[in-house]
């Protein structure tokens, strides 16, 4: 990994971890809050930031970390950077700050590409370059329209 001092001041995606996903996807829509639903996962844009609903294990899983009574509290930030090269460059960054990496950078399941770290009080945070999901100049996200289905 390359440090390269500096790391946008942004955030793409909070991930929930939630027990049951269909539970909280009813319960966000009693909200009247619309997105997107795929593999199981779903996605509500937020104004500038999606909150992403996802098993609470598998977000775990995914972060590298103990689900159940761990300490891990269920949440994820995440932010989407611009390439493979760029995620890698970011979590040297967050090294050289003190986090610790507790799943390196790899393939993932969506064609992407991402990492995380914890900072220095436990908070996971994900690193990803999603090939699927445009970057807006200012570093937002759209989920696409031919993305998964509308709920």
């Amino acid at each position: 990994m390359a440090y390269r001092a500096g790391v946008e001041q942004r955030i793409s995606l909070v991930t929930l971890g939630v027990a049951d996903v269909e539970r909280a996807k009813r319960f966000y829509q009693a909200l009247g809050w619309r997105g997107r639903e795929a593999e199981g996962t779903v996605f509500l844009s937020a104004g500038a930031v999606t909150v992403v609903l996802w098993g609470g294990e598998k977000l775990a899983d995914d972060a590298g970390l103990p689900a159940g009574d761990s300490g891990f509290g269920g949440i994820a930030l995440a932010q989407n950077v611009r390439s493979r090269e760029e995620v890698d460059a970011v979590l040297a960054d967050a090294v050289h700050a003190g986090a610790t990496v507790t799943q390196p950078a790899r393939e993932t399941f969506y064609g992407g590409y991402a990492g995380y770290f914890t900072d220095l009080d436990g908070h996971a945070w994900e690193i990803a370059y999603n090939p699927g999901f445009t970057l807006g100049p200012d570093g937002s996200i759209a989920i696409p329209e031919h993305f998964g289905t509308e709920i």
